[in-house]
């Protein structure tokens, strides 16, 4: 039999037997119910023929277990009361893995293809852990169920897991579940009076079945942690609570919430406080594009009934006041205002030398905890010639006092298109060099296109799909060969700033020494609750990913230190279920959740709600009357999935959509919510305006009509 035959056939026989079990409604014979009106004539028959019920049994279980019908919880009960403890423990232990087992096979037969191309975005991190360590993986999942075990049968038959290796981790993990049940079960079955509901033996199974996922738990954990501790040893005691490695974003919220809690934490630093965002990234680029934006305005003088202006700057007095701007945030993350807050900062590089303890400056910290926050630098990829020049990257972009005549922007990512839209202003002639087929490839193609033109029309040479192999100097300067669709394309520079890119910094001080696993792309590999491998020691920012924005590693820094610090009692799991993020060119590209091309990818039905800021009367006023709000909902819904705004202070008007997306709050409380006018911010009730009129009840309208016709008689 082919296998499309063979797979139509196997679907129609598992849907007859389903539909035959719903249908003659077996499925009340697997209730308590039903059960306990039985039980003496069950109890009877299985005196007389013990085998036999056993074995009918065992076929039912294995049936239900495999179709993943519902019941299976009450047989176990069942079984208990009417086999007594150890017949049925045997019985359920053995026939629930084999019913487990081919389930597996089926979804590995039937659904594999099907479930991976709709679901596979869900079954992302089960399939990561089978990968990485599927054995205990499976075995964890069996023992604390996170999903129902039917879920786990059906998910794991997509995964490479071998089938011996899921029965007998099946087989092993299940069974002090299984126990459990089948002693609940045992318990009940011993009732006779309503006195005996409080007997000591019954109220202990309940408790043991309040407790056991619980209890599991920590016995997963204990586990975990002896394996990864293996071979070090501990201090009996331990100068603080937690070591923050790293002063940047990540390292300074954890080490003020750990502080404010009244823990003893020291912060390390090797360079400078405040990290790569007060140092060489949002903050120095951000003053930066402040000057470029006013430069635009002067230049535009005429749109709002201003004369010609003469417009004389000098670029090394705009990159001194870059530096004056970050001395005025510098008090915030000093030095001086941590200690004062009770932190003990050591100026120096680190090194974890054990899971309990850092060295610094030839001094030992022992330690309950440590917080890994060591950041990311820009990445360079490996071209030809390049470390041969002095390139630039947003590390050393502020040491610039003289403007580059000829700019090369490598990347077409938010560092690059900020990059490469300020220095034209400035009056650089930048050349954007994208390997990708556009700019900003993170949004949806509409944003993308709509920068691609502001840049073009501000001067800016825009070159995508084309990929950088080669830097040369020659008689008369440099020269990037990028090469596109075979042909070779020459771009003349004075400087190139390279900006494809950050990578996590994770050398240098320990991590890959002590044995910290580190995932595919770099980055440090967590658990949902920002632990690394070693159970005591966390990550946060962009050394942990998946984003690299300060205020994610602000929100990761929240989780990792209340984690390290009290995840003995409680865990938390960090939520990336509404992360905003900004690039701000000029006009501003900011977005949160779901895009349209995102949606796509993942099989999501969506609407779209646009509105132009075209029409907006404070943007008309502000001669900043282009680009959209465009809200992607549920379709029917005013559930908001995704925002994207492209317009001036995108990023502020995105703060109210992240606040409905995280409480819950659809586009109909938005549409009732009074907005000052006239407001930019008036644009997030008019894009509301426009779902509701896409969801106008024509027939309730028609009625109105009729109404107020017969009125008017």
């Amino acid at each position: 039999m082919k296998g499309k035959t063979a797979k139509v056939v196997l679907v129609v026989l598992i849907a007859s037997v389903i539909g035959l079990f719903f249908i003659f409604d077996f499925d009340r014979y697997l209730t308590l119910d039903y059960l306990n009106a039985r039980q003496q004539d069950f109890r009877q028959f299985y005196a007389a023929r013990r085998v036999r019920t056993l074995g009918a049994y065992f076929a039912i279980y294995v049936v239900v277990t495999a179709l993943s019908l519902p019941g299976a919880a009450i047989m176990t009960l069942a079984g208990g009361a009417l086999f007594g403890f150890w017949p049925a423990l045997v019985v359920v232990s053995f026939a629930s893995t084999i019913g487990a087992t081919l389930a597996f096979l089926v979804s590995r037969f039937l659904l594999r293809d099907w479930v991976q191309a709709r679901f596979g975005e869900r079954l992302r991190a089960m399939n990561a852990g089978v990968e990485k360590e599927g054995i205990f993986y499976l075995f964890t999942l069996r023992l604390v169920p996170i999903f129902p075990f039917f879920v786990i049968n059906l998910a794991m038959g997509l995964t490479p897991l071998r089938t011996l290796a899921f029965y007998w981790v099946s087989q092993l993990g299940m069974l002090p579940a299984t126990a459990v049940y089948v002693n609940a079960g045992t318990a009940l079955g011993d009732v006779q009076s309503l006195s005996e509901i409080l007997s000591p033996a019954l109220l202990v199974s309940f408790a043991l079945l309040g407790i056991f996922p619980l209890a599991a738990r920590k016995i997963v954990d204990f586990v975990t942690a002896r394996r990864a501790f293996s071979g070090y040893t501990k201090p009996k005691k331990f100068d603080f609570n937690v070591v923050v490695i790293g002063a940047g974003s990540a390292g300074l919220v954890a080490s003020y919430i750990a502080a404010a809690v009244k823990a003893k934490v020291a912060l390390v630093e090797q360079h400078k406080m405040g990290g790569d965002c007060l140092n060489t990234g949002c903050v120095p680029s951000k003053a930066l594009i402040r000057s470029a934006r006013l430069l635009s305005y002067f230049r535009r003088a005429g749109e709002f009934g201003v004369g010609n202006m003469q417009i004389e700057f000098d670029f090394a007095e705009v990159m001194a006041r870059v530096q004056r701007v970050i001395a005025k945030v510098e008090p915030h993350d000093s030095v001086a205002r941590y200690t004062s807050l009770g932190v003990e900062v050591v100026q120096g590089s680190a090194r974890i030398a054990s899971p309990w303890t850092v060295e610094v400056n030839g001094r030992t910290l022992t330690t309950r905890a440590i917080i890994v926050a060591t950041g990311a630098v820009p990445f360079v990829p490996p071209i030809k010639g390049l470390d041969e020049i002095d390139f630039l990257t947003s590390d050393n972009l502020w040491r610039l006092r003289e403007l580059p005549k000829r700019l090369v922007v490598l990347g077409g990512g938010p560092i690059g298109c900020e990059m490469a839209q300020a220095f034209a202003r400035f009056g650089s002639h930048v050349t954007q060099v994208e390997m990708g087929p556009r700019l900003m490839s993170r949004e949806d193609e509409d944003v993308s296109a709509f920068i691609r033109r502001r840049f073009e029309s501000e001067g800016v040479r825009v070159l995508t799909g084309h990929a950088a192999t080669e830097v040369r100097v020659q008689d008369a300067g440099k020269v990037l060969i990028c090469e596109n669709g075979g042909s070779l394309v020459e771009v003349a520079f004075d400087s190139i700033l390279v900006a494809v890119g950050r990578k996590a910094n994770t050398h240098g001080f320990g991590l890959r020494e002590l044995g910290v696993r580190l995932e595919a792309g770099g980055t440090v590999e967590t658990d949902p609750f920002l632990r690394t491998n070693f159970p005591n020691i966390l990550c946060a920012g962009d050394v942990a990913g998946p984003y690299q924005f300060t205020h994610t590693a602000a929100l990761q820094a929240w989780y990792a230190s209340v984690n390290a610090l009290f995840g003995q009692l409680k865990k938390f799991r960090v939520d990336y279920s509404v992360i905003p993020w900004c690039t701000f060119t000029d006009p501003e590209v900011a977005r949160v959740g779901l895009s349209e091309d995102e949606a796509r990818d993942k099989n999501i039905d969506f609407e779209v709600a646009r509105f132009e800021l075209a029409e907006l009367d404070r943007a008309i006023t502000e001669g900043e009357d282009h680009g959209w709000i465009k809200v992607l909902t549920a379709p029917g819904k005013d559930k908001i999935l995704g925002v994207a705004i492209v317009g001036a202070h995108a990023g502020d008007l995105l703060a109210e959509f992240v606040l409905a997306m995280k409480h819950g709050i659809g586009l109909n409380k938005i549409l009732g919510t009074i907005h000052a006018y006239p407001t930019l911010a008036e644009a997030n009730k008019m894009v509301a305006g426009v779902w509701k009129k896409q969801h106008v009840p024509l027939k309730l309208l028609s009625w109105v009509e009729r109404y107020h016709t017969w009125r008017r008689r």
